[in-house]
């Protein structure tokens, strides 16, 4: 299963790209501006999951959301969104380390390590997964198109 998940997710990093190379995306500026404004993107995706509401979320995540968790389950935009809004999945904090940013045309290949507090429905826990996220321009703004976790090897 988790073997379907990694390659899954490489086929969606691929084909994104290669979306990007299709459409003859071309940069409106410079690749340095185009890697601070996906971190931004990254960022406020950051806030809005410790401190969710519908509206932020939408406007950070694609439709056709593919987020991948460290335990191997795959959720879609709705499921990733309700489970914030319910409490399911609660973060109460999020730090983000190591962050790397690559943009290729109009899409971005983000990896970074999390480590967070969780409450989710209402249990205490730590978490500590290595993240690849693919962002991709969607109307002028940059949204999460695909996130795959792992767990951090002990």
């Amino acid at each position: 299963m988790f073997k379907k998940i990694i390659l899954a997710t490489a086929a969606a990093v691929t084909l994104a790209a290669l979306a990007g190379c299709a459409t003859g995306a071309v940069s409106t500026g410079s690749s340095a501006s185009a890697e601070q404004a996906v971190a931004a993107a990254a960022e406020k995706l950051r806030v809005a999951m410790i401190d969710p509401t519908p509206a932020a979320l939408t406007a950070l995540v694609a439709d056709d959301l593919s987020y991948g968790h460290s335990g191997g389950r795959v959720d879609t935009k709705d499921i990733f969104i309700g489970d914030l809004i319910a409490g399911k999945s609660d973060f109460v904090t999020i730090a983000i380390t190591d962050q790397t940013i690559k943009v290729v045309g109009n899409t971005a290949i983000v990896r970074h390590t999390l480590t967070a507090d969780t409450n989710d429905s209402g249990k205490p826990g730590k978490v500590q997964i290595k993240i690849l996220g693919v962002w991709q321009q969607q109307g002028g703004q940059w949204k999460l198109l695909a996130r795959q976790a792992v767990r951090v090897a002990a």
